[in-house]
């Protein structure tokens, strides 16, 4: 009888390693697609999903799962179950809310990637795709022909070339994935040795953001930098000095990118303009729909009948505010559900940093992760972040570290 368990519970430690050692085969796949195709990347979560539902099966899986955080993006989830489920049109709700399936990037990630080593590797990898990004937007904008190529693969390229914006529909995208791949690539820069290569593609990544002109991006990108600089034990000089060099060059540097930066503090810009009267309609709309809101996907179908008379566009998917957009389509119930992952997320990895001490590779990854969440979280102020599946699935994954880190000690008792 005591053999029959034993070999029972080899044969499921066996079955539950052969899991493991398949989504670790493909989770570089997953990575090459947060890079350049969202399709590649949905598709192989697809995958890496069922195979973390089946290692779930095992209950001392189960036992060494992130659900600290977990607990509040199912509640979350829920939530959004819920918003649909109320609203006019139960059937394109729930079809409007898939997104939020990009949330299970987080368990996958944090339960593929234990330990420092392979975090480490995962970065670099994610290094070379931010260089690759970055090195297309500037070609894409240094090199945009008049007019545009009519035909393949050039067509593709250059189409909107005034702004960098990679392989993706639109800058805002190139932009808002380059702060979080410039945030979290950082903090090992300035503690590492022999980084002289590195330190290039970093700054390729940082002019590829520079050329996307999406202001939200650079305003995020500063917000998880001051976040670093709170966090960090070496290497602030550095970070100071490297940010003043910054922003002289672009202050006197071209008149495009310096006129871009200028009309961050100006109050009759166009498009600064055009974003307060779609924060109003929000408001209004919300108000109608104030605890579960319009429900996922109401934005696009209503947002018609709340246009302002004086707003330039008067149908949108969005409200370009990530809090807001969760709010009128989720309602106050989203919303709290929704700040409640972040509050968290934050929370515990404070306490994460606190309890790692001297160990400076951890801390680097921990930081990393925190400035990134931190960008990203600003950069949705004043875009929906949060509704960009390419962002969103990144910022899942790079949310995963500081557990990666924390469940790696435990893989190596196990």
């Amino acid at each position: 009888m005591l053999s029959d368990l034993r070999a029972a519970a080899l044969l499921r430690a066996a079955r539950r390693q052969d899991a493991l050692s398949l989504s670790r085969a493909l989770f570089p796949i997953f990575v090459i697609g947060l890079a350049c195709s969202v399709t590649l990347s949905e598709s192989t979560l697809a995958v890496l999903t069922a195979l973390w539902l089946w290692r779930l099966r095992d209950p001392a899986v189960r036992r060494d799962q992130p659900w600290s955080l977990g607990i509040f993006i199912a509640i979350f989830g829920l939530a959004t179950l819920l918003s649909a489920l109320a609203s006019d049109v139960p059937g394109r709700s729930l079809f409007a809310a898939r997104g939020t399936l990009t949330a299970f990037a987080f368990f996958v990630t944090a339960d593929t990637l234990r330990g420092t080593d392979r975090i480490e590797r995962f970065l670099g990898l994610l290094a070379i795709c931010g260089a690759i990004l970055g090195a297309m937007g500037l070609l894409q904008v240094a090199t945009c022909p008049t007019p545009t190529p009519t035909f393949w693969p050039l067509g593709w390229f250059y189409a909107r070339c005034e702004r960098a914006r990679g392989p993706f529909s639109i800058y805002m995208t190139l932009g808002g994935i380059l702060a979080m791949l410039l945030l979290v690539g950082l903090p090992p820069l300035l503690t590492a040795r022999r980084t002289r290569g590195r330190w290039g593609m970093w700054l390729v990544t940082l002019g590829g953001l520079g050329a996307t002109y999406v202001r939200g991006a650079w305003v995020g990108f500063t917000a998880g930098f001051g976040a670093m600089l709170l966090t960090l034990r070496r290497g602030r000089a550095v970070m100071l000095v490297g940010l003043a060099f910054v922003v002289m060059i672009a202050l006197l540097g071209p008149e495009r990118l310096s006129a871009r930066i200028r009309s961050l503090a100006d109050p009759h810009d166009i498009t600064a303009r055009e974003r307060l009267y779609m924060w109003k309609s929000g408001l209004v709309m919300w108000r109608e729909h104030p605890w579960l809101g319009v429900g996922p996907g109401g934005v696009s179908r209503s947002y018609r009948q709340y246009a302002l008379p004086e707003a330039v566009k008067k149908s949108t998917s969005h409200v370009h505010s990530s809090p807001l957009q969760v709010l009128v389509e989720r309602g106050v119930v989203g919303l709290a559900a929704w700040l409640a992952i972040w509050i968290a997320f934050f929370v515990l990895v404070w306490r994460l940093l606190r309890s790692l001490g001297d160990h400076e590779r951890e801390r680097t990854i921990v930081v990393g992760s925190l400035a990134a969440i931190a960008g990203f979280l600003v950069t949705g102020l004043t875009e929906w972040s949060f509704g960009d599946a390419e962002v969103v699935l990144i910022a899942w994954t790079l949310a995963a570290l500081p557990f990666g880190v924390a469940l790696g000690p435990r893989e190596r008792r196990s």
